[in-house]
């Protein structure tokens, strides 16, 4: 279901319409947009394939997909809200199945063309073959994971929080210096736990999860002081699953480029360029906008941690 929350969204200034007009004229035919181009943000490349594509190669049906007139669109399972809803991957709603079906309708596939494969977070971006032609689960894009797959541009900007029960000797925390002999959690391979270990550098180890749903768990019980997770991740559990918990702050961004999710790709894919388009027309039109609005919650109550 929906999150509980219902808050504003929050993104980028739009740029300019020459951008535009370049990501629109690579892909299939669709609906008429704006003049408005891709947010700075996302014109940022995160693809690592080749990131020019012809009319004639991005055209319905001549895709190099795994199966002839499908799209494979791996994720995890559980799939989680707010990023997809009741576990279903394939009902549409959730920001990141929305998502995976709007590149799909910009690659000229229709819901019913779109299958579902079951891949595990780590996997995703491990080396190796891949048993989907793209897949969308919270994969931030950084330069190690590029050395094993392709990214398209980020879809999502990313901010880090930190939850923890109201009545954790943190919940009060309003800097990363007042996390330093906290015990943190997070899933592993995540963002969340580079954050922990490279930002926070608690006293104690933190603990790691297999899945997010177990960090959760730990946090519920007091097995931990507070957990670190995205922050429309981080609204989600204080709103549906754990209500005497609470979003103690989030981290500043770090650098002059934000953390982004992008859809993972296989080595060389030579999808890499067409779904690359595909994301970078949904920001300018501003679909991408529309859908985190529906889905997900803006960073009202999650004050930035000096």
């Amino acid at each position: 279901m929906r999150p509980a929350i219902s808050l504003s969204p929050r993104r980028a200034a739009l740029a300019a319409a020459a951008l535009l007009t370049l990501a629109l004229a690579g892909c299939s035919p669709q609906d008429d947009t704006t003049d408005a181009g891709p947010s700075s943000s996302a014109a940022s490349a995160g693809a690592t394939g080749t990131t020019t594509a012809t009319t004639a190669s991005c055209a319905p049906g001549t895709l190099a997909t795994r199966t002839p007139g499908k799209l494979t669109v791996g994720t995890d399972n559980p799939a989680y809200d707010p990023w997809f809803s009741d576990n279903k991957p394939s009902n549409g709603k959730g920001y990141e199945s929305a998502v995976a079906y709007a590149v799909a309708k910009q690659l000229g596939y229709a819901p019913d063309q779109v299958v579902w494969q079951t891949v595990a977070f780590n996997k995703a971006f491990a080396p190796g073959a891949k048993n989907f032609d793209f897949d969308i689960n919270q994969v931030s894009i950084n330069d190690e994971r590029k050395k094993a797959v392709d990214f398209s541009p980020g879809y999502y900007d990313v901010r880090q929080t930190v939850v923890a029960l109201k009545t954790s000797k943190i919940a009060n925390a309003h800097s990363v210096a007042d996390l330093k002999n906290a015990k943190l959690g997070a899933q592993v391979g995540t963002t969340s736990l580079d954050v922990i270990d490279n930002l926070v550098k608690p006293a104690k180890q933190p603990a790691v999860y297999q899945r997010n749903d177990l960090a959760v768990a730990a946090l519920k019980n007091g097995q931990v002081d507070g957990i670190v997770v995205d922050l429309p991740t981080a609204f989600y559990i204080t709103g549906a699953e754990v209500t005497d918990a609470k979003v103690v702050g989030q981290f500043a961004a770090a650098g002059s480029s934000p953390e982004q999710f992008g859809l993972v790709l296989d080595k060389g894919s030579k999808l890499t360029a067409c779904v690359s388009r595909a994301v970078t027309a949904l920001h300018g039109d501003g679909t991408l906008a529309a859908l985190e609005k529906q889905w997900l919650s803006d960073a009202v109550g999650a004050p930035v941690l000096g």
